[in-house]
């Protein structure tokens, strides 16, 4: 009875509705999807889905012998179904290349997929190096559940090759041009790039996530996304080399709630202005959070260049802050591109409020705006900082904040001081 009682409501996850001749994006309920994120992993599923296992298409989960082919079998058969369809990956280690799971696809949304193995890339060929590693693309409906880890082998294929032509190295998970997101329970380790990268996207839940890297690994992104609407990351660790999230051109209405960062970069909006016509940030939301000896802690930042766009609607509130460097951040100097003076990133309609602990930073408050498009409706609500740095060091400079092309309102309580 309660398989069949889980079967209907995984029907009703994504209900199609048509008027005239278009189709609406399918409905998708997040909370629905969450609290049965764990009858998925253990493959409570009901009996008519289909099941579809990789060992079942030839993939053999001894950590040595190649997998790819039988993966990608795989999808596609729980692709190309006409039904509910459920792709399963057992416990054991799969060696694994590349690998492009496309669509469009037959079966009834969403694809489940009872992820509990641990998955290991293939050789340190160049080519093997750039090409994104796990990709899912062109479908509707995807809900990966389970214990299983994606350990990308970073320190030993990546982080220390010499840099050819600066190229971004291979993500873990790469998904893109997929509506109805429901990631929950995996772990990614030591990706060589970004751990999971989003473009393209819409209504996405990733939950219960642990990513990992070390602190020095570079450009380690733990969930990096662009052009993307609908997004919200809850009780996760996110501990890297780069920004724990990253959010750029495009990046819309993104709730992120308890979640830990560090080390890291902190949560960062930007870069932004880096490409020709980006598409505007707006109705992001960082709140109950808490980060530890992180490079920055709430961060927006641009490039100095010719290409116009805006980031607003912007909160970070309810933040922990322990031996953070850089705590509250706006840097529209981040890096300048050849021939332009100043960043045409228009930031408005920010907040930063009830952001406490500590930081090893004489100056915690930097806000660096640009000189055409100086930042407006800034406000620093109940701010609470100390100085948990090296008391000898810049033992003369006063803890203070840094205000340059903005007016900030301020609220409450304000430590370090605010600008003059």
């Amino acid at each position: 009875m309660a398989s069949m009682r889980l079967l209907a409501i995984i029907a009703i996850l994504v209900q199609w509705s048509v008027i005239g001749d278009s189709q609406e994006l399918p409905r998708f309920d997040p909370e629905l999807a969450v609290a049965k994120a764990s009858e998925v992993a253990e493959g409570k599923v009901g009996p008519d889905v289909k099941i579809f296992n990789v060992v079942d298409f030839g993939a053999k989960p001894n950590g040595t012998t190649l997998s790819t082919i039988n993966f990608i079998r795989a999808f596609k058969a729980a692709c190309n179904h006409n039904g509910s369809a459920m792709l399963v990956i057992p416990e054991g280690n799969f060696l694994l290349g590349s690998a492009l799971f496309s669509g469009p696809c037959t079966f009834k949304p969403p694809l489940m997929v009872q992820f509990n193995g641990n998955l290991f890339p293939q050789g340190s060929t160049s080519t093997a190096e750039n090409a994104d590693w796990l990709t899912f693309m062109n479908f509707d409906g995807l809900f990966i559940s389970g214990k299983g880890t994606i350990n990308g082998l970073g320190e030993k294929r990546a982080w220390n090759a010499v840099c050819d032509g600066c190229r971004r190295k291979a993500a873990n998970l790469k998904l893109i041009k997929l509506n109805d997101v429901l990631i929950s329970g995996i772990t990614s380790i030591n990706s060589k790039g970004f751990h999971m990268m989003i473009s393209v996207c819409n209504n996405f839940v990733i939950t219960n996530v642990n990513i990992s890297a070390p602190d020095a690994s570079p450009n380690t992104d733990g969930i990096h996304m662009s052009k993307t609407n609908k997004v919200k990351i809850t009780n996760s660790i996110i501990s890297t080399g780069d920004d724990c999230v990253s959010m750029i051109h495009g990046t819309t209405n993104v709730t992120i709630e308890n979640v830990h960062c560090g080390p890291g970069h902190g949560f960062s909006i930007g870069s932004l202005g880096h490409y020709e016509d980006e598409f505007d940030v707006f109705g992001i939301t960082v709140r109950n959070c808490s980060m530890a000896y992180t490079e920055n802690g709430a961060r927006i930042k641009t490039y100095r260049n010719e290409s116009p766009s805006k980031a607003l609607g912007i909160i970070f509130q309810d933040i922990t802050m322990d031996h953070v460097k850089n705590p509250i951040l706006i840097d529209q100097e981040y890096a300048t591109i050849p021939g332009s003076v100043d960043s045409k990133v228009l930031i408005s309609d920010v907040e930063f409020s009830n952001i406490r602990g500590t930081t090893i930073s004489k100056i915690a408050v930097v806000l660096t705006c640009s000189t055409t498009f100086p930042c407006k409706d800034i406000t620093l609500k109940d701010i609470h900082l100390e100085y948990a740095g090296d008391p000898d060091h810049n033992e003369d400079t006063p803890f203070s904040s840094n205000c340059t092309n903005v007016k900030v309102n301020y609220i409450g309580e304000q430590m370090p001081p605010p600008c003059a």
